[in-house]
């Protein structure tokens, strides 16, 4: 059994682009009123970084599509790594017309990992192997 927690305020936040007034301090002051409002072309982005390596089971946003319509996101893409240029694409989410909290979980359920699955291609070949060797 494990507790979840907010972290969110133990990282560092930067936007791709904002316009004033609706930047990082709107998408983190817990009200659903304020939001972000990029300034520029896409992809928008934001960037949450932590000072240490941190373990993130779930990453939550609020969309209302009713207000925003064309402004909301259609496809969020979560990655990580050790440093901007590193990062990798751990989970996608496909939205639509969202309205409310949006949770995209990040752990993994047994089965979930790829390196579970076995490749019935692979096992006949180890199997090959293991016959071949004291002829």
């Amino acid at each position: 059994n494990f507790s979840v927690r907010e972290i969110g305020s133990e990282a560092v936040w930067s936007l791709s682009t904002a316009k004033p007034g609706n930047g990082v301090e709107q998408i983190r002051d817990s009200s659903v009123d304020t939001y972000w409002q990029s300034d520029g072309g896409q992809p928008h982005l934001i960037n949450v970084q932590f000072a240490r390596r941190a373990a993130v089971c779930e990453v939550a946003f609020y969309l209302d599509y009713n207000l925003d319509e064309s402004y909301t996101p259609k496809r969020l893409s979560i990655r990580s790594g050790t440093t901007f240029h590193d990062l990798e694409e751990v989970r996608t989410a496909e939205l639509n017309e969202p309205v409310g909290w949006c949770c995209v979980p990040l752990y993994r359920l047994p089965g979930d990992d790829p390196l579970d699955d076995e490749d019935p291609e692979e096992d006949e070949a180890e199997d090959e192997e293991e016959g071949d060797g004291g002829d």
